[in-house]
């Protein structure tokens, strides 16, 4: 019987919020309460917005919460779960898709912009038009179809690296959301996978590393459950297994909008100055459905009480000033 190994996969690019944490736990929860593991990894791929510190600082939060990795983390393998030092793997295994004659370069000047930012459901998706798609590739890959050889270095300026999306549904079963059919030829068109600055895109790269790290279960935030389609779409060209996907409902502020890491007053720096840690587990694990009033404890304490069955499929509004009292 293989074990489950879970990952939670932050970006470093401010302290972490009370909306990571509960995304956190729930990932951890939901690995061990199967026996599985648990992997740390850090996603800095945009150099401009991603901070030592920040990371260091996502380490300590999650042991003060309790939440202990069983691989990964800053150090671990000489920061080989760091995507920032990870750019010799994504450059061979975006080799072996340029070898299926889907990948072509585009010069475009927007769509890719924002590609090493995980692309989350409220700040929208841009449908890439084509403009750079050369005629014929949707043939790439069938018999008799001679492979294209393109101009990478040509142009008035660098290209991005852009992979063609055949149409038709992906379909999946999220552990949390039910049965999911998703056309990425409609969500987004033909995406990056490397910027014309040479940065990484996340689409591509998270696909990698969990394929590469042995991870076979994805927690994380409704806003994300529509990318999973076009990961799907990558590990099949790339012919890894995919993982199973479980989203979550959001920890929205009392506007209804996603929390963020600007919402300081919800962020850990904040919360650990008037909160113990069990109190704030016990807040998350009442959020969740686990218990029915949020009392102090332990996330080994909440392991045999997880149940998808529980958590709520609706987004949670939380304001410092609503928190429950503990």
């Amino acid at each position: 019987m293989e074990t489950t190994k879970g990952r939670f996969a932050p970006s470093p690019s401010g302290r972490m919020h009370l909306g990571n944490m509960f995304c956190a736990l729930l990932s951890w929860l939901s690995a061990k309460s199967r026996g599985g593991k648990w992997l740390l990894r850090i996603e800095d791929l945009d150099p401009g917005r991603s901070r030592y510190e920040y990371a260091r600082l996502i380490e300590d939060d999650l042991h003060w919460l309790g939440l202990d990795w069983d691989e990964g983390g800053i150090d671990a393998d000489g920061g080989s779960y760091c995507q920032s030092r990870r750019g010799d793997i994504y450059e061979r295994e975006l080799g072996r898709l340029m070898q299926t004659g889907l990948v072509y370069p585009c010069r475009c000047t927007r769509a890719d912009i924002m590609a090493t930012q995980a692309p989350h459901l409220s700040d929208g998706h841009i449908v890439y038009s084509g403009k750079c798609r050369p005629a014929g590739i949707e043939d790439a890959g069938r018999e008799g179809h001679t492979s294209y050889i393109y101009d990478w270095k040509g142009g008035e300026r660098a290209a991005a690296a852009r992979i063609f999306v055949s149409g038709g549904d992906i379909c999946f079963d999220d552990g949390h959301y039910g049965p999911q059919c998703i056309d990425p030829s409609r969500l987004c068109g033909d995406f990056v996978l490397r910027r014309a600055d040479n940065a990484w895109a996340y689409q591509f790269a998270v696909v990698v590393d969990d394929a590469l790290m042995g991870v076979d279960e994805v927690v994380r935030g409704r806003d994300l459950l529509a990318s999973a389609a076009q990961q799907i779409y990558l590990y099949r060209l790339l012919g890894y297994r995919e993982p199973a996907f479980a989203h979550l409902p959001l920890l929205c502020n009392e506007k209804g909008e996603r929390l963020c890491k600007r919402d300081r007053s919800l962020d850990m720096g904040e919360l650990r100055k008037t909160h113990s840690a069990e109190e704030i587990t016990g807040l998350l694990g009442c959020l969740a459905g686990l218990t029915e009033k949020a009392e102090a404890c332990s996330p080994a304490s909440l392991v045999s009480l997880f149940d998808w069955k529980k958590v709520p499929l609706g987004d949670i509004r939380i304001s410092p000033g609503t928190l429950p009292e503990l």
